[in-house]
């Protein structure tokens, strides 16, 4: 089940829309030697025409703290926009400890910024370290309890911690506070946990139309909601949307690996792997070469196939080198390496934070069956089921461990 991708404060970041094209990076600009600069962008992305806008933007805002270094004002907009940065390029390890950095230097300024605060928790829900987020959500919250946006970060934070129930209760007040694409996502990911996967769709649609057309965050609504229509195995009407995405943004790289899924679905599998090498020319994804390896495995090209699964490790422990805690991704990587002693490991790493995730159950189920410890891979698969969750590899493991 994927994670909830989060979306965060975009009164600036506006100027992101879908018609630019992200492309892995090198180097970075630096203009003040306090402040970490942006990585410079190459290739398509280069050429958007918001790159100049923001650098010059970037530019401007640390002429305002060279000239204030005490005005917070400047440094969250740049971390807001660095984020962005983050979520177009894929460039992760670069700029989620530059983020933190500009976040912590604003915070030694003003511990109590209601901002600085909520930023802080969604870099770290980004960097998967849930607990921490959530600590600092509900520091924000005690600052500001009237904004839509720290309701979202509990959202997040409760679902991969395992705590649904919290987790429908801050969405709820989301909801009553602002309704807007953020807000229905979230609701749309919680109906897809208990099991509602109509309402999930009807949900993530309103999202989608509620998105600012062109935008970024309306294109990862629709292609969520492509998704979604995937699993329901509607592919026509997953198609339509991951099309519409391209037609608008023809580099969203996700949009690709959609239409990739399709024809996997369809065992079209050389065009899959076409659309996949495509999509990771575009973005330094991991996703995209473990789903090329899973194809290579269908095709039973055991050699490629390790050769991808051995470029997302490698992928993997770069981010994981930049804090960014990786364990349920490594678990479920060395499942398909046959290296289960190693998936164990950073499976019960996950489970050690975070007991009550359906995620790292199933994982931790799918491993003990395939140890054949029939009685606690039972024992796991029930508490990841417990939501209801349709989800289908979720299904289909379930049929598996309990006819065993």
């Amino acid at each position: 089940m994927k994670q909830i991708l989060l979306f965060l404060f975009t009164g600036y970041i506006a100027l992101t829309g879908c018609q630019s094209s992200p492309v892995a990076t090198a180097g970075t600009t630096e203009n003040n030697a306090s402040l970490p600069g942006l990585f410079e962008r190459k290739g398509e992305l280069a050429k958007a025409v918001e790159w100049e806008r923001t650098k010059l933007k970037v530019d401007e805002l640390k002429q305002k703290i060279a000239s204030d270094p005490n005005n917070l004002k400047p440094r969250l907009q740049i971390a807001t926009i660095y984020i962005t940065e983050a979520r177009i390029t894929g460039e992760h390890p670069y700029y989620y400890p530059a983020i933190n950095k500009i976040l912590d230097d604003a915070l030694v300024i003003d511990p109590n910024n209601y901002e600085a605060n909520i930023l802080k928790a969604s870099v770290k829900m980004s960097q998967h370290k849930f607990t921490e987020a959530l600590a600092l959500a509900e520091k924000a919250k005690s600052i500001n309890s009237n904004e839509a946006y720290v309701y979202g970060i509990l959202v997040d934070a409760n679902v991969e911690l395992g705590n649904y129930e919290e987790a429908v209760k801050a969405s709820d007040k989301m909801q009553e506070l602002k309704p807007s694409l953020e807000s229905y996502s979230r609701a749309s990911y919680l109906r897809e946990i208990f099991g509602d996967n109509n309402g999930a769709i009807e949900a993530m649609k309103l999202a989608s139309q509620a998105g600012l057309p062109g935008s970024e965050p309306q294109c990862w609504s629709m292609k969520t909601l492509g998704e979604l229509y995937l699993q329901a195995g509607q592919l026509d009407k997953a198609e339509n949307e991951y099309r519409k995405i391209i037609a608008v943004r023809p580099s969203y790289a996700f949009a690709t690996a959609g239409l990739a899924k399709i024809e996997e679905k369809k065992k079209n599998y050389d065009k899959a792997l076409q659309l996949l090498q495509e999509a990771a020319a575009i973005m330094p994804e991991y996703s995209f070469y473990e789903q090329m390896g899973d194809i290579y495995t269908l095709k039973g090209d055991t050699k490629l196939a390790e050769e991808n699964y051995a470029k997302v490790k490698v992928m993997l422990e770069e981010d994981e080198a930049s804090g960014h805690l990786v364990d349920l991704e490594l678990a479920k990587l060395y499942v398909k390496m046959n290296k289960l002693d190693l998936a164990k490991k950073h499976a019960m790493n996950e489970y050690a934070v975070r007991p009550n995730n359906i995620d790292v159950n199933k994982e931790l189920a799918w491993i003990a069956y395939k140890e054949k410890d029939i009685p606690k891979s039972k024992e796991l698969i029930k508490v990841a089921k417990r939501t209801g969750s349709k989800d289908v590899e979720l299904e289909m493991r379930a049929a598996v461990i309990n006819k065993s």
